[in-house]
């Protein structure tokens, strides 16, 4: 029984713990596209673009004075934990005009962590709200054109969440005031689709050596 027994630990069970796994990584391993053929940034003439990168995107529209505590709560949080991950950054749009605003900032924040993952877009109000509709949430701009929440861009431009959130059922973004959501929540989601990549990656790299 004892032969038995330290057979099954050393063989059996490691094998029965990689399958389950493998399989998480297929049936659990993804996170749900909720709106997808969202807008490019691209499209308003700018030399960023989302295609081809998994994008963190916000909106500071002309507040972007008062949304520094947003900024760095996200910078914290998940930019300095994630930015070194390739085809990965955090994209925030700012009202025209706001650039003093945006050199301040980025100052601040080069005192924090590497920020050339920080990419700043410079819109129109119109463009604004054109790119935050094809977003197709259930959240709204401020008067500011500006929003506490951000939102994970996949490489195809589909705009990823949750669909069985425990707090709001469907979830499209991420409170940035709240360091709880972020550490609870969104660092989880950001695992997600870098994992999702990375296993992807892995396949397809396998595939061609075959």
């Amino acid at each position: 029984m004892k032969k038995t027994f330290v057979l099954v630990v050393l063989f059996i069970l490691p094998i029965v713990a990689y399958l389950f796994f493998a399989s998480g990584v297929n049936n659990f391993g993804k996170l749900p596209s909720l709106t997808k053929g969202v807008s490019d940034v691209s499209d308003f003439d700018t030399s960023i673009t989302l295609k081809d990168k998994i994008s963190i995107v916000g909106f500071l529209g002309d507040d972007v004075s008062n949304k520094k505590g947003n900024v760095f709560n996200l910078n914290q949080k998940i930019y300095k934990r994630f930015y070194e991950f390739k085809d990965f950054q955090f994209v925030m749009l700012v009202k025209q005009g706001s650039e003093a605003q945006v050199a301040q900032l980025k100052s601040e924040l080069a005192t924090l962590a590497d920020t050339v993952k920080w990419k700043f877009v410079y819109l129109s109000e119109s463009q604004t709200n054109i790119f935050f509709n094809s977003l197709k949430t259930d959240l709204v701009l401020d008067e500011h054109f500006a929003t506490p929440y951000v939102f994970i861009i996949d490489k195809e431009l589909n705009l990823r969440g949750r669909t069985n959130d425990d707090d709001e059922g469907t979830k499209y973004g991420f409170n940035t005031t709240s360091v709880a959501e972020l550490n609870n929540k969104m660092e989880d989601d950001v695992k997600i689709i870098l994992a999702e990549y990375r296993f992807a990656l892995k396949k397809n790299s396998a595939s061609r050596k075959k």
